[in-house]
């Protein structure tokens, strides 16, 4: 996957401690993620992947460091707006240009897949009820769910809920997608039809940061791996380099356990 260089999210110094910096969930990690990258997230459990993710669009608070996205810290409470007045800095806004999929589906159960999808772009962006209809089965289509608009989330199975929630994060038109092990939640024989929407997405360009335990996919989709343990990145690289030329130690541990 190619990129065009913009950088769109940059950490600096992120740090996330727990009982007073006993315990490092996240120890001064530094990353830049580029317009159009694909980056795999791989790790054992605990490594801190996931806080790592959520500290992102700010779902965990850091101790310390900062998160630029579009050019603004976002960890901070007031920033300069155009005319270099400081103001309250928009929270909800970034959020809204991050798309975010979890481990679970977290879909209404009382409403339609087509209301769970329109829900947000109508109360939150303001976008016509009709538009947003006409967007929602435009994007089901595209994951052979067009069939399921009026079905509940009850009538879906595990696979087409996660695809549900990966399209519905979509309808926000997010400039960066964020996944949490979406497929670890999964039956078996339901991962590979996310992974299949997952990289038709990385093959349209989307940026996407990814915590995975699927190795076929950080191998075969990402353009840049990054390996996690204790709380930091330890290696980082494209997948030809962190699978077939691992260098540190803990990594090479690893991969001979999960590959």
């Amino acid at each position: 996957m190619a990129t065009n260089g913009n950088t769109l999210i940059q950490v600096k110094h992120l740090k996330k401690y727990y009982n007073r910096g006993a315990i490092k969930a996240l120890d001064d990690i530094s990353v830049d993620v580029h317009q159009g990258d694909v980056i795999a997230v791989i790790g054992p459990s605990g490594s801190g992947k996931s806080t790592f993710l959520r500290s992102l669009n700010l779902l965990e608070q850091p101790t310390g460091g900062s998160i630029f996205f579009d050019g603004v810290d976002i960890t901070k409470k007031k920033v300069p707006d155009a005319s270099g007045r400081m103001v309250k800095m928009n929270l909800d806004l970034h959020r809204q240009k991050m798309g975010m999929v979890f481990q679970h589906f977290n879909l209404f159960p009382h409403m339609t897949i087509l209301h769970n999808m329109t829900l947000a772009p109508v109360q939150v962006k303001g976008m016509n009820e009709a538009v947003a209809e006409k967007k929602a089965r435009e994007l089901l289509s595209r994951v052979g769910l067009e069939d399921r608009a009026n079905a509940y989330p009850i009538q879906l199975s595990g696979g087409q809920k996660q695809r549900v929630a990966i399209v519905r994060a979509l309808m926000m038109e997010p400039e960066v997608m964020l996944f949490d092990e979406p497929t670890s939640a999964l039956d078996p024989e339901m991962v590979g039809e996310v992974l299949e929407v997952m990289k038709e997405l990385a093959h349209q360009g989307m940026t996407m940061v990814c915590v995975t335990h699927e190795m076929g996919f950080a191998r075969e989709v990402g353009n840049r791996v990054l390996f996690m343990a204790d709380g930091k990145v330890l290696e980082e690289g494209t997948p030809e380099e962190i699978f077939e030329r691992p260098q540190n130690p803990r990594l090479k541990d690893f991969l001979s356990q999960v590959l």
